[in-house]
């Protein structure tokens, strides 16, 4: 099977966007289990994973407006993963 590269690409792309969606339906159903509005870690990792990879397709792309939107969700990302994991240690849960 002879792939090109256009479409390993897409498919990166398209496995990106399945990654950051899923964080929805993930702390959509979190939500509902509790009652309450909660985004659980997984949240953030779905949000980290899908935000790599589509950096890697936004730059592949060469799309600097997808670039900068990309780098700034994953800053913001990556911060309230530490600050979960932060609290976490300081309860005693981790």
């Amino acid at each position: 099977m002879n792939v090109d590269k256009e479409t390993i690409w897409l498919i990166i792309g398209f496995l990106g966007q399945a990654l950051f969606s899923a964080r929805f339906i993930v702390q959509w159903l979190k939500s509902e289990r509790e009652k309450k509005s909660v985004f659980p870690i997984a949240f953030w990792y779905f949000s980290i994973g899908g935000g790599v990879t589509l950096l890697a397709y936004a730059v592949y792309r060469q799309d600097p407006v997808f670039i900068v939107g990309q780098l700034t969700g994953l800053f913001i990302y990556f911060r309230n993963l530490y600050f979960v994991v932060h609290e976490r240690k300081n309860l005693g849960l981790e």
